[in-house]
């Protein structure tokens, strides 16, 4: 991959201390460790916009069965979870 891009920028002289003295410590140049950094933050983001669409999907998905009526009360649900509680517990 080509490393044609410079970045400057600028903090506190105690955390650049900091930060040179963990990346020596770790034996990688400080360069590589903030790509990979970047690389981490670009991912988590993405990560984040994935997970939000896919709630965005599912939130869609449930209330479009609510107003198609397929949903079920509150109460069946219950009914159904305590049968099967039951069941688990008497086989254990």
């Amino acid at each position: 991959m080509s490393k044609a891009a410079i970045f400057t920028m600028k903090l506190e002289p105690d955390l650049r201390a900091e930060f040179m003295a963990a990346a020596e410590a770790s034996h990688r140049p400080a360069s590589q460790v903030v790509r990979e950094m970047m690389r981490e933050f670009v991912q988590r983001q993405q990560d984040l916009r994935d997970h939000s669409a896919f709630l965005h999907r599912k939130v869609g998905a449930a209330r479009a069965s609510v107003q198609e009526a397929r949903g079920r009360s509150n109460e069946a649900v219950e009914t159904d979870f305590a049968a099967r509680r039951k069941r688990v517990a008497d086989q254990a």
